[in-house]
C-alpha cells in the first residue's frame, strides 16, 4: 500500500508522491475553461476518465475543462510497476459576464444562403486544424499575451448583438490598431492561415502540441504560411476588423481540440520543473 501526501485540489499547483518511482504534478486552475498541464513519468500511463492522454517523453501531458463544466472527472496515473494513484477533479464556476454590442449591420446578423455555406466550409477547415494531436510540448512552457493592449471582451461572456442573445464569446479580445504586431503566444506550428473567413476574417491557428492550440481572428494581414514553425514572441500576424468585427481588435482563443478552454488562464500556466 502506498502513501499519499495531503493536497488541496483549490491551488494553483500540486503535487502527489507515492512510494513507486512516479509524481504527479499538476499546474493550472481547476477551473470552468481551465488549462492543465501535468508532468510525472515518462513511463506512466494518464487516464481523464479512463481516456488515455498522450504522454511526452518527458512526461509531459495535458487537458483542460469546457466553459460550462461541473462534472467530476477521475485523473488517474498508473506508474510502469502497476501503481494507481487517482484524484477527483471537479471544476469550479466562472462568472461570466454579458455584454450588449448594438450597430451590427442587418446583413451580418441575417447572412445570405450563399454566406451561411461559406461559414460551414469555413468551420470544417478550423475543426480539421484543431484535431491535430502532435507530439510537440510547448503547451508546457506557458504563454505570453500575443498583444499589448486593453482586453475588451474576456472569455464566457454573453453577448447580446441588437438584442438578440448569441453564443458565448470564447476568447480574449484585445483592444489594437490596424496592422498592431500579433506574436505568437507560444511556440509551434501554423495548421491553417485563410485571409477572409466570413466570420472570423483574417484566421491564423497554430498548434501548441497534444491538442492544444491558438487561434486568432480579424486579422488584416498574417507573415506566416502553413507549415511555419514559430517562437514566442514572433511577430505572426497584424490586427484587423476583417470578417464579422465592429472594429479594429484582436480576438485569441485556445482549444484542447474541440474543448475551448480561457485563455486568461492559459496566460497562468507555469513550466513545472
Amino acid at each position: 500500500m502506498f502513501k499519499l501526501w495531503p493536497v488541496c485540489l483549490s491551488t494553483l499547483m500540486f503535487t502527489v508522491s507515492f512510494y513507486s518511482t512516479a509524481e504527479i504534478k499538476l499546474t493550472g486552475e481547476i477551473k470552468q475553461g481551465g488549462l492543465m498541464v501535468g508532468k510525472t513519468s515518462p513511463s506512466a500511463t494518464v487516464y481523464l476518465d479512463d481516456i488515455p492522454l498522450k504522454v511526452s517523453r518527458d512526461g509531459d501531458y495535458t487537458f483542460g475543462f469546457s466553459w460550462m463544466d461541473e462534472e467530476k472527472h477521475i485523473l488517474k496515473i498508473v506508474s510502469a510497476s502497476g501503481a494507481v494513484e487517482e484524484r477527483v477533479l471537479t471544476p469550479t464556476k466562472q462568472n461570466y459576464k454579458v455584454q450588449k454590442v448594438n450597430g451590427i449591420s442587418k446583413k451580418i446578423m441575417n447572412p445570405d444562403p450563399k454566406a451561411v455555406a461559406r461559414a460551414k466550409k469555413d468551420s470544417k477547415q478550423v475543426k480539421a486544424a484543431r484535431k491535430a494531436d502532435s507530439e510537440l510540448v510547448h503547451f508546457a512552457y506557458g504563454f505570453i499575451p500575443p498583444i499589448k493592449g486593453i482586453i475588451t471582451g474576456v472569455y464566457g461572456s454573453h453577448r447580446v448583438y441588437n438584442g438578440i442573445p448569441k453564443s458565448p464569446h470564447f476568447g480574449l479580445d484585445y483592444a489594437g490598431k490596424k496592422g498592431d504586431p500579433v506574436k505568437a503566444p507560444a511556440d509551434g506550428v501554423v495548421t491553417l492561415n485563410v485571409p477572409d473567413m466570413f466570420y472570423s476574417g483574417g484566421t491564423i491557428i497554430i498548434d501548441h502540441g497534444h491538442g492544444i492550440n491558438s487561434t486568432f481572428l480579424h486579422l488584416s494581414d498574417s507573415y506566416v504560411k502553413v507549415g511555419d514553425a514559430v517562437k514566442q514572441g514572433d511577430v505572426v500576424a497584424a490586427v484587423g476588423s476583417t470578417g464579422r468585427s465592429t472594429g479594429p481588435h484582436l480576438d485569441w482563443r485556445v482549444n484542447w481540440f474541440d474543448v475551448r478552454l480561457d485563455p486568461a488562464l492559459a496566460l497562468k500556466i507555469k513550466p513545472i520543473q
